[in-house]
């Protein structure tokens, strides 16, 4: 009874607080006064051999934070572009004292996290641990012991990887486009390929180690709970023999924006959305007077949920699930880059709207000002929490030249920024009329609309050469959508065979996430599947559907199949083929590329089928999803019980391609029981 007095007594005290105050509700709180920010500046001191340190003291948590950076130009790996990705990928491979189980069991044991990357490294413990997880660091870094069988392993890795790309429309897009604004035979515009990873040998990592990955230039900043004058002895016996490499790194190659605006085009057949991005090259940096102004015009434009593009592209048009801009002041590759991905449909519609809003930016509304001002020094707030915000802003200041209160007076910078600064400012940061469009799509989808843009439309390949339009090419007029499916019959083994298929058992393998993964599907006639996918022996996920009902598990959590779900599963024959010529809803679409084949396609109004022009096998299928289109591609077609099935499947589940590789297949060995 006395807590529920309590209780009462406070509520009708905030009541009488609220009627005092007479607040409205429907409006928006006023900011207050801008706080005065006080940074702690890092105690530094440099090694004979060029290593800059900086140590920041915050004992508010028993944690150290430290991280290491090379302040070096992009250099030109050339053949064997990807080398210096790889030979960042061996240092946690033990060292020249110790082995690669012993490193790793030192660092879990420790309850800490160490990274490397080609330009530097970083690690994250508790301060008690501090001397021992720095010292396995440092080890690594200064005694990395490079072995030719871990180096093919990577290698092998890293290529599957690679061909997994091969149709992924997002990872096309980051290679190309960045190839096309600095020169793909350049430092900073080359990418790595099957070709360039398989030359790599261990004296190409070896040599890429010595001359680039060096004292010379680079940062070691250390933010926790430390004290310098513990820390700086630390330093000079972990780091103290670290040789520096004194490599003369040649000038960056030139390069500029297009003289003019234009679109830029690599055909992906199998993507069902476009991947857009939009972007030039700039001088910004950040002690640059408009840098702030910059700053505050990319929030408005692409900075957020409730910036122009994300209004614009997903909640006007529908086009996106979201669309954002960016300005990188990195002191090589300064450029601004909008980018989104939409439907094939509406790709020439996005272009129009996105760069409406390129142009329109050098005007903003007091209320847009205003609320960035807002978002950004709350976010700049936020971020003092985190040492690694620490550790960048000591780190910014001394690659960027910037003066020493710059962070101290970073909300103050903001303020002063009126509507002005943003115009003057974006006249030299977003150039709409000399933008490079690019775009990774499906070309027969999206040309059309792209060419009656007014913008010139240039086409590349994926290893970003140019190359002539896409053409649709001419059917014969005797092709129809019963022939093909004949011809699909026939190359897998004939009618008679493939009607005596009553069931189809599929045993598959996969990587996700670097992790084996077992599937196995049982499909049977009426329908009826059964899915049971397996990790370290475990069910991950299972689905069964026996024709007209069915259900999910999950995580130990069992769930029926809704009607959407038993709608789209419902497919009468192992073979849709076989009902082909009675269909009423397919249509012939053409011919298109498809896993790198000519293929002829037959469309349905959920799902696409492809059929190779030459062999007549099924190439690959796209069917619409609640999620959005699931493309999948069939290849090295082998006979199992006298009929032919495809063992390389690859389906691209979220931007993500998950190749199968099957094991095994049997026919007519499927039972009631496997649909319970």
């Amino acid at each position: 009874m006395k807590k529920q007095f309590t209780y009462i007594a406070a509520a009708f005290l905030f009541a009488g607080m609220l009627s005092a105050q007479k607040l409205d509700l429907n409006a928006m709180p006023k900011p207050g006064p801008t706080p005065a920010i006080n940074i702690a500046q890092p105690k530094t001191f440099q090694l004979s051999n060029g290593l800059t340190v900086m140590v920041v003291e915050n004992n508010k948590l028993p944690r150290v934070n430290t991280t290491l950076t090379m302040d070096r130009p992009p250099y030109n790996e050339g053949s064997i572009s990807g080398v210096s990705s790889l030979m960042a990928g061996q240092l946690d491979n033990g060292t020249t004292k110790m082995s690669k189980d012993e490193f790793n069991k030192k660092v879990d044991f420790l309850g800490a996290n160490i990274n490397f990357s080609s330009s530097g490294a970083t690690s994250n413990s508790l301060s008690k641990y501090f001397p021992e997880v720095l010292g396995l660091m440092a080890d690594a870094i200064v005694n990395p012991k490079f072995s030719a069988s871990e180096i093919q392993n990577a290698k092998e890795r890293i290529i599957e990887g690679l061909k997994a790309d091969e149709k992924n429309a997002a990872s096309i897009a980051r290679r190309v486009s960045n190839a096309l604004m600095y020169g793909k035979n350049t430092s900073r515009g080359e990418f790595e390929t099957v070709e360039s990873i398989s030359k790599i040998q261990l004296a190409d990592v070896q040599n890429v180690y010595n001359k680039y990955y060096a004292p010379d230039n680079a940062y070691l900043v250390i933010v926790g709970d430390v004290q310098y004058e513990q820390v700086k002895p630390l330093i000079e016996k972990a780091f103290g023999s670290w040789k520096k490499s004194n490599t003369k790194f040649a000038a960056l190659e030139p390069a500029s924006n297009v003289a003019k605006t234009e679109i830029n085009v690599v055909d992906v057949p199998s993507a069902v959305q476009s991947v857009l991005t939009a972007g030039n090259l700039n001088n910004l940096r950040m002690k640059d007077p408009n840098y702030f102004a910059a700053t505050i015009a990319n929030y408005i434009l692409g900075g957020g949920g409730e910036a122009r593009l994300f209004m614009n592209l997903r909640e006007k048009n529908g086009f996106t699930y979201g669309a954002y801009s960016g300005i990188s002041t990195n002191k090589y590759t300064p450029q601004f880059s909008a980018e989104t991905s939409v439907r094939n449909e509406v790709t020439d519609k996005a272009v129009k709207e996105l760069m409406n809003e390129l142009n329109a930016i050098s005007t903003v509304k007091p209320e847009e000002l205003e609320n960035a001002k807002a978002k950004l020094k709350g976010s700049f707030i936020m971020s003092l929490e985190k040492p690694e915000t620490i550790a960048r802003f000591a780190l910014n200041q001394k690659i960027q030249d910037l003066p020493a209160d710059f962070y101290t007076n970073y909300l103050k910078s903001i303020d002063k920024v009126n509507a002005t600064d943003v115009s003057n400012a974006v006249k030299t940061t977003i150039l709409p009329n000399q933008t490079r469009i690019f775009i990774a799509g499906k070309a027969s989808d999206i040309s059309e609309g792209l060419e009656k843009s007014g913008y010139p439309v240039k086409y590349f390949d994926r290893e970003a050469n140019p190359v002539a339009k896409p053409t649709v090419q001419k059917m014969d007029a005797s092709v129809s959508i019963g022939s093909i499916a004949d011809k699909y019959i026939s190359a897998i083994g004939g009618l008679a065979a493939v009607q005596k298929v009553t069931s189809i058992t599929t045993d598959a393998t996969t990587k996700v996430q670097g992790m084996d993964m077992s599937m196995k599907m049982i499909m049977a006639k009426g329908g009826k599947m059964s899915l049971d996918m397996k990790m370290m022996g475990n069910t991950v996920q299972k689905i069964v559907f026996d024709g007209k009902d069915g259900y999910m598990e999950a995580q130990g959590k069992k769930m029926p199949l809704n009607d959407k779900q038993k709608t789209s599963m419902t497919e009468p024959e192992l073979f849709p083929e076989l009902a082909f010529a009675k269909s009423t809803e397919l249509k012939l679409a053409g011919i298109e590329k498809y896993n790198n084949e000519d293929s002829y396609v037959v469309k349905g109004p959920k799902q696409t089928y492809y059929y190779s022009v030459k062999t007549g096998l099924k190439t690959g299928e796209i069917k619409a999803g609640e999620g959005g289109s699931i493309p999948t591609s069939y290849a090295d077609y082998k006979e199992v019980s006298g009929v032919k099935l495809p063992f390389t499947i690859i389906q691209n589940m979220g931007g993500m391609d998950i190749s199968l590789a099957v094991q095994s297949y049997q026919l007519n060995q499927a039972k009631d029981s496997d649909f319970k």
